[in-house]
């Protein structure tokens, strides 16, 4: 049996697939935020439950928010700031028991779709997850690739492409720099974009989510579909310097605004008039397994 942990910033999930990817047992509680120890127990203790419900021993792949330095096996880079700094690995065969592989949890999307997804049959897969942040994993012959540095795919962390005056110098990420791409093309940016120029007040409570600015669009909100289109021209320059530097064979995208179905049909032909080629083939689609993608993928890095 393969275990996959999902270890997000606001939910941790488990799941059990069997030898032909179907999941058998899934398990999922809210993130202990801030606690790292926490985390740790959770983990440890929603394994116990798969292995006591379908009474069966398993591998464990864990998906983090973050990457581990390749040398010294401590986390870096991870939006859950807490796991910074920790030697992951170890503390969660600490914990588990057992040897444990770990991959950024963009890495596992890629994976998992790259092995029976969206990405099948395709030998590079970029895989853009935009939620409450924005990341991307790369899948080759289906494992992720990480590279010397264990860094490829921080998309989310190169700065906009050309930027206008509105857009500079970008907001304040929480790497510490100013206008990286997730500052600008995560749903959470998304949204906060609208609010901003509804005039509403943002020290506020969140009244405008992402999908009601989706659906004030659809029903002919004129703002909400300048805000719109603005979002998918920053998200085409974004993802031309992916197609510009490595050209992969497909683009899949999750997380929650990958199901805006109106993406499919407004991206491409932008991404088309950003890139470098003066053709563009590339197939940009819906990752298939969606929020079990990453849960998914962190079950296959045992395969």
């Amino acid at each position: 049996m393969l275990i996959g942990v999902d270890w997000g910033g606001t939910k941790i999930e488990a799941a059990a697939l069997d030898a032909d990817g179907v999941a058998v047992d899934r398990r999922r509680a809210d993130t202990p935020r801030s606690d790292y120890e926490g985390c740790l127990r959770l983990i440890a203790d929603l394994v116990e439950q798969i292995e006591t419900g379908t009474g069966a021993p398993g591998t464990v792949g864990v998906g983090l928010p973050g990457s581990l330095d390749p040398r010294t096996g401590i986390a870096k880079g991870a939006s859950s700031t807490w796991m910074n700094g920790r030697r992951v690995e170890e503390d969660l065969r600490r914990v588990l028991g057992r040897e444990v592989r770990t991959a950024n949890d963009a890495d596992c999307l890629a994976v998992s779709e790259a092995v029976d997804g969206a990405g099948h049959g395709h030998r590079v897969v970029f895989a853009v997850i935009l939620g409450s942040g924005a990341g991307a994993g790369i899948a080759v012959d289906g494992r992720a690739h990480h590279g010397p540095n264990n860094g490829a795919g921080e998309w989310g962390h190169n700065p906009l492409p050309l930027p206008d005056v509105t857009e500079l110098p970008g907001r304040a990420c929480y790497c510490g720099r100013h206008g990286c791409l997730e500052t600008w093309v995560s749903g959470r940016a998304f949204a906060r974009d609208y609010r901003t120029h509804a005039g509403v007040d943002l020290a506020e409570p969140v009244t405008v989510s992402g999908a009601e600015v989706i659906a004030r669009m659809r029903a002919g909100d004129r703002l909400a579909r300048l805000v719109w289109d603005r979002y998918v021209d920053r998200l085409a320059r974004g993802l031309a310097l992916v197609v510009n530097a490595l050209d992969p064979d497909v683009l899949v995208m999750g997380g929650g605004m990958s199901n805006v179905d109106e993406l499919y049909a407004d991206l491409p032909p932008r991404l088309a008039s950003r890139v470098f080629s003066p053709v563009f083939y590339t197939p940009v689609v819906r990752a298939r397994h969606g929020d079990s993608s990453g849960v998914r993928g962190a079950a296959w890095l045992w395969r």
